[in-house]
């Protein structure tokens, strides 16, 4: 856990810009902020579970979503609960978004949701409960309307959709089956694809 130097709100956290941060002497890397001004610096990402965002980013755009609203491990979203913020490893932005975070790559509460937040599931069960659970629970009291889950281990793309408050599993895709979503219907690649880049 890093602390800053200064006690930050989450008003105030949340208001900074670049130079800012760099004034305050807050990490370099992405942070999520808990409570009380302290943020939480995550840890890089493992080679395999870069590789597998960045491949599913090329196959997005491939499948003609815009570029410029997919982001990879830059976009923070405000949630509720602990910590306040979470940086999903991919996310689809809606077209209002792009003005609405020039200052900072920031989706507030007060924003619209993004279509779309993906997590690829690292190993070990403290990061298994993370993505299915806790960060599960946020991005659903949140309103995103899907989440995506990619599992390396099973090799399984789980597509869950929100209905009526709940995240519901849409599909849930192995080997050649293609990828079916409900904002984007049926992708044009696979689950195999997708792992075995």
């Amino acid at each position: 856990m890093t602390q800053t130097k200064t006690r930050l709100t989450f008003e105030e956290y949340a208001s900074l810009d670049a130079e800012d941060w760099v004034k305050l002497g807050l990490p370099e890397g992405r942070c999520e902020y808990v409570e009380n001004g302290e943020l939480f610096e995550l840890p890089s990402e493992s080679g395999i579970n870069t590789r597998i965002a960045h491949y599913l980013f090329l196959l997005l755009v491939n499948a003609g979503i815009p570029f410029n609203l997919i982001c990879l491990y830059a976009c923070e979203v405000e949630v509720s609960g602990k910590p306040k913020t979470r940086y999903p490893d991919l996310v689809i932005l809606r077209e209002e978004h792009l003005s609405l975070t020039q200052k900072r790559l920031f989706i507030r509460l007060d924003m619209p949701n993004p279509q779309l937040v993906v997590e690829v599931v690292s190993p070990g069960s403290d990061n298994h409960r993370r993505d299915y659970t806790a960060k599960r629970m946020q991005y659903q009291e949140r309103g995103i309307p899907e989440y995506w889950l990619l599992n390396p281990e099973p090799e399984t793309i789980e597509v869950l959709e929100l209905k009526d408050g709940q995240y519901v599993e849409f599909s849930r895709s192995q080997g050649t089956a293609l990828i079916q979503s409900p904002s984007f219907k049926t992708l044009p690649f696979t689950a195999q694809q997708v792992f075995h880049l």
